[in-house]
C-alpha cells in the first residue's frame, strides 16, 4: 500500500509513546515504529509481559526506539523509578497498537497494575487505540461497553478490520491497517485549525472512453490531491474526496466518492459543493471526450472492422487507413463551481502549465472566481504529474504571489492549508 500521501515532514522534534500488548499482531507495531521514525518523530516503547511472548524488545531498539520499558518495577539502581510518568511529561501522544481486550478494560476502569496501564492512566494527552483480538472477544458486550466509554472520554479509536484472524475465525478483530493507525497518530499531533469546516477535494485523472476498452486520459497520479485531503483531515476538517481512477487508500474518517469521467466528476462535485466550506480542485480533468459512436461503444472495436467500415465510425473518420476521432468539450468543473460559489465559500484551483505560468494562473484566478490558484510546470523533472515533488507558484485573491521551491507534495499541501489561514 502506498504511503506517499502520508509522509509529512512537519513533525521533527515531536515525540510519541508506543504501547504494545499481547497479540499475534504485535509484530505489526514494528512497521508503525518504522513509519514514525521516518517522519522524524521520537518514539519510546512499552511492552507488556504478554507482548514479550510474541516479540522481543531488541527488535524495537534496532528500529530506533530510544527508550523501552518492560516492567513496572526497576531492575537496577540506574533504572528510572518514575518511568511510569515519563510519557505524560515527554510525549505528545500515546498510541497502543495492538490493544487487547484486557488493556481496553483496564483503561476504561482506571486499573494500573503494569507499566503500560500505569503510563496510560497518568497520560493527559491524545490517546490512540487500535484493538486486535478474536472477533467474539471484540463483539462481547463488556468489550463494546469499554470501547464506547473510552471513545466518549476522547480516545481516538482506530477500530479493527474484518477478515480472518490467527485462530481461523473470521470477523472484525484484525488490527487495522498500519497506515491508518499511523495517519491517526499524525492527526493527534496536528493543529486543528480546520476543525468545523467541510473540505471537498477532487483528485486524479478522468478517463473518456471511445469504445469498451480504449479511452483518453492523462498521467495524473492524484498524489497532490491525496496529500491535501489527508492534511486537511489531520487538521480537523470533515473531508470528502471525489477521486478519478487512482489507488490511494484513505483513513476511514475521509469519505471517498469514486468516478471515472469528467461528467461523473462534475455531478458528484456539484452535489456536494453546496454543503462545503472549501473546495480544492486538483483533478486533471480531460477537457474533451470522444463523440459517442452510433454503435459499438459497448464492445472493443476491432482494427479490421474499422478499416473495412465506412466513414464516421466510432465517433471519427477513416482517412488514408487511419482513424481520426472527433472530440467534444467536457464541462469546466472549476468554472462551474466558481459560478455557483456563495459568500463565505473558498475555491482553490490548480493549473498545470507548460509555459506562461504566471500569466495563465492570473487569468484562471480571475475568470473562474477562485480564491487561490496553485500553478505548477508539467513536463519537467520534480514537478507536475506522477512526481513525488512539486515546484509551485501560489496566487490568491488578495494579490499575493508566492513561489515555492521543489518540495514534497505533502509539504506543499501543508503549506497551502497554512496559507488559507491568511485569507
Amino acid at each position: 500500500m502506498s504511503t506517499a500521501h502520508l509522509r509529512f515532514p512537519c513533525f521533527l522534534g515531536r515525540r510519541v509513546h508506543l504501547g504494545v500488548t499481547g497479540s499475534v499482531a504485535a509484530y505489526k507495531s514494528l512497521e508503525l515504529l518504522r513509519l514514525l521514525a521516518e517522519a522524524q518523530i521520537g518514539v519510546g516503547v512499552t511492552l507488556t509481559p504478554s507482548a514479550l511472548r510474541f516479540i522481543g524488545a531488541e527488535s524495537f531498539r534496532a528500529l530506533g526506539a530510544d527508550t523501552i520499558d518492560t516492567a513496572l518495577f526497576a531492575d537496577g539502581p540506574t533504572d528510572d523509578p518514575f518511568a511510569h510518568l515519563t510519557p505524560g511529561r515527554a510525549a505528545s501522544a500515546l498510541v497502543i497498537a495492538p490493544a487487547t481486550a484486557n488493556i481496553l478494560a483496564k483503561l476504561a476502569h482506571g486499573l494500573a497494575d503494569d507499566m503500560l496501564s500505569t503510563q496510560a492512566l497518568a497520560f493527559g494527552g491524545p490517546l490512540v487505540l487500535a484493538p486486535a483480538m478474536n472477533p467474539a472477544m471484540w463483539a462481547a458486550p463488556a468489550t463494546q461497553a469499554n470501547w464506547r466509554t473510552l471513545i466518549e472520554r476522547g480516545a481516538i479509536g482506530v477500530g479493527p478490520a474484518p477478515g480472518p484472524v490467527a485462530c481461523g475465525d473470521t470477523g472484525y478483530g484484525r488490527l487495522a491497517p498500519v497506515e491508518h493507525i499511523f495517519a491517526s497518530v499524525l492527526s493527534a499531533l496536528s493543529p486543528k485549525d480546520l476543525a468545523g469546516r467541510t473540505v471537498l477535494v477532487t483528485l486524479g485523472p478522468t478517463r473518456e472512453a471511445w469504445d469498451a476498452v480504449r479511452y483518453l486520459s492523462n498521467p495524473s497520479s492524484g498524489l497532490m490531491g491525496a496529500c491535501l485531503a489527508v492534511a486537511a483531515w489531520m487538521r480537523g476538517a470533515d473531508v470528502r474526496v471525489i477521486a478519478g481512477p487512482t489507488a490511494y487508500d484513505f483513513p476511514p474518517g475521509i469519505a471517498v466518492t469514486r468516478v471515472t469521467t469528467a461528467r461523473e466528476m462534475l455531478d458528484a462535485t456539484l452535489s456536494q459543493w453546496p454543503d462545503a466550506d472549501i473546495a480544492c480542485c486538483t483533478a486533471a480533468v480531460c477537457d474533451f471526450r470522444p463523440l459517442a459512436p452510433a454503435t459499438g461503444a459497448e464492445r472493443k472495436l476491432k482494427k479490421r472492422e474499422l478499416l473495412a467500415a465506412a466513414p464516421s465510425v466510432a465517433g471519427g473518420d477513416l482517412v488514408d487507413g487511419g482513424l481520426i476521432i472527433r472530440l467534444e468539450s467536457n464541462p469546466d468543473i472549476l468554472r462551474t463551481l466558481g459560478a455557483a460559489k456563495r459568500d463565505g465559500q473558498i475555491l482553490i484551483g490548480f493549473a498545470a502549465e507548460t509555459h506562461d505560468l504566471l500569466a495563465q494562473a492570473r487569468l484562471k484566478l480571475q475568470e473562474k472566481r477562485l480564491d487561490v490558484i496553485v500553478a505548477n510546470r508539467v513536463g519537467i523533472p520534480g514537478s507536475g504529474f506522477d512526481s513525488a515533488t512539486n515546484a509551485v507558484t501560489l496566487l490568491d485573491r488578495l494579490g499575493r504571489v508566492e513561489q515555492w521551491p521543489e518540495l514534497s507534495k505533502t509539504e506543499v499541501a501543508w503549506r497551502i492549508w497554512d496559507h488559507l489561514q491568511h485569507l
